[in-house]
């Protein structure tokens, strides 16, 4: 049996990663795992489980009782790094029925809920016009809504980014009646009625391409117990954790983190962390809300 992990096909790889995530996650895994989430034979399961064992010899021993491979006590990782975030993604993208349940990797799915997020309308026809725009380095002509007019008005935009702020998509574009780079709700985009060549060059947007670090602690006023919990709930090293972002998102990422007001006009346990470098951050906060065509 090879063991030579370049020579591998991406499917065979794929299913590899299926055998080491369940192990890992689930503690076994059988051919009919293989059978069910990829539709393969019972001498290609077979196959692939042999060849699993090839690499990761320690990781999965037989259970003739339970007729089922079981996770080694020496388990070591081979094929993909265990991340407890692409886990939890999977629970929310089941939960937000973004994912079919046929298509997660999870077996035994815990219960999980997840707290409702408002439904943005974004049009698939939109979507795919702004995708297009930016694969092609066209500017298209939007008719946008905004809060700060009364009316929606047609607008000349070349996209060249998609963003999300937690709860909405945007795309990033040059705006050539502003003639300035700005963000752009989907969501708002009412219609789409023109596309032509466009001059604008991503490369021109410095707030996209640039990063700005937020320094984050415990709020002082904080037990030290409190700010031990805080430190945990953030992963702080230190008492402190380091968030990078893109100067263009900054706005939505101190609002979204509740790092936009004074740390003063909320009680500790509310706000529970606050900007160490916050002069700076807010400095360019300010700056960057200039640049936004959301509100």
């Amino acid at each position: 049996m090879e063991n030579d992990r370049s020579e591998l096909r991406w499917g065979v790889e794929q299913r590899l990663e299926f055998i080491e995530f369940r192990l890992f996650w689930e503690g076994h895994v059988n051919r009919s795992d293989l059978m069910d989430q990829f539709g393969v034979s019972v001498n290609q399961a077979s196959t692939d489980l042999n060849r699993y064992i090839s690499f990761a010899p320690d990781n999965m021993v037989y259970d003739k009782s339970a007729r089922t491979y079981v996770r080694g006590s020496d388990f070591k990782a081979q094929f993909l790094e265990p991340d407890a975030s692409r886990y939890l993604a999977q629970l929310r993208s089941l939960s937000d029925g973004i994912l079919d349940r046929e298509d997660s990797w999870i077996a035994n799915l815990p219960p999980y809920a997840s707290a409702p997020t408002p439904v943005r309308g974004v049009n698939p026809a939109t979507l795919r016009s702004v995708v297009g725009a930016i694969r092609r380095s066209e500017a298209i002509e939007v008719k946008y809504q905004s809060l700060s007019n009364p009316e929606p008005r047609w607008r000349w935009i070349a996209p060249h980014a998609i963003a999300f702020d937690g709860f909405r998509w945007h795309t990033r574009a040059f705006c050539l009646s502003d003639e300035c780079f700005k963000d752009f709700l989907l969501s708002r985009m009412l219609k789409i009625r023109g596309a032509q060549e466009s001059d604008a060059s991503a490369a021109d947007d410095s707030d996209w391409h640039s990063e700005v670090t937020l320094e984050v602690a415990p709020h002082p006023d904080l037990s030290d117990t409190q700010a031990k919990v805080i430190e945990l709930d953030y992963g702080m090293r230190g008492g402190k954790a380091k968030i990078k972002v893109r100067r263009a998102l900054l706005y939505y990422a101190l609002k979204r983190l509740g790092l936009d007001t004074d740390p003063a006009a909320r009680a500790p346990q509310d706000q529970q962390i606050v900007l160490t470098n916050r002069e700076e951050i807010i400095s360019s906060a300010r700056e960057d809300r200039g640049q936004e065509a959301t509100a």
